[in-house]
C-alpha cells in the first residue's frame, strides 16, 4: 500500500524519533492522513506515533486544532501561518513532543492567482521550542503527484527536526 520511497522515508523518521526518545503527531489537510499512513505502515510504529489529525475542512482545523478563525480568514487556510497553528494544535492535544503540519492546493481546482495549483505549506513544531516551515510550489503536476511529493517533503522535516533535536542533561 505505501510506496517504498515513503516506507523507507518513514523508517529514518521513526529511527531518528526513538534515538531522541521523541513522540509524533501529524496535522493533514491536502495529504488526507497519507503523512500517518506512511509512518504507521511501518511495524512497531506505535512507540512514536501518538496521533493523526486529518484537517481538511476549516471547521475542522479549528475545532480539532485549535487554528484560530481571524488567522484562517487573514490568511488563508494554504499559508504559513496556518500551517504553524495546525502543528501547534497537534501538540497541544497530543502527546506528541515532535509535530507535522501540511496545507495545499492539490488541484485540480481550488486555486487563485496568488495560490496556485501545487502551493504547500509545511510546518513541524517540537514541544522544547523548535519550528520549521518549508513553502514548495510544485505546479499543476497532478493532484496525485502534489499529495506524494508532500508527502516526501512532511517526512523529511520531520527526519530534520528530529535529528536536530539536542537532548539535554
Amino acid at each position: 500500500m505505501i510506496d517504498q520511497v515513503f516506507f523507507n522515508q518513514a523508517a529514518a523518521v521513526l529511527a531518528a524519533c526513538r534515538a531522541k526518545d521523541l513522540v509524533i503527531a501529524t496535522a493533514e489537510s491536502c495529504t488526507g492522513g497519507l503523512v500517518s499512513a506512511a509512518l504507521t505502515a511501518i511495524p512497531g510504529s506505535s512507540d512514536v506515533v501518538d496521533r493523526g489529525f486529518v484537517t481538511y475542512s476549516n471547521a475542522a482545523k479549528i475545532e480539532m486544532l485549535g487554528v484560530p478563525a481571524a488567522l484562517l480568514h487573514e490568511w488563508g487556510a494554504v499559508s504559513e501561518q496556518v500551517a504553524i497553528a495546525m502543528a501547534e494544535g497537534a501538540i497541544r492535544n497530543s502527546s506528541a513532543s515532535l509535530a507535522v503540519a501540511v496545507t495545499g492546493i492539490a488541484g485540480p481546482s481550488g486555486s487563485s492567482d496568488t495560490k496556485p495549483i501545487g502551493l504547500v505549506h509545511f510546518a513541524a513544531v517540537t514541544s522544547f521550542g523548535g519550528v520549521a516551515h518549508v513553502e514548495r510550489r510544485l505546479g499543476n503536476i497532478g493532484r496525485e503527484d502534489v499529495r506524494k511529493r508532500s508527502v516526501t517533503q512532511a517526512l523529511e522535516l520531520l527526519r530534520r527536526l528530529a535529528q536536530e533535536h539536542v537532548l539535554t542533561a
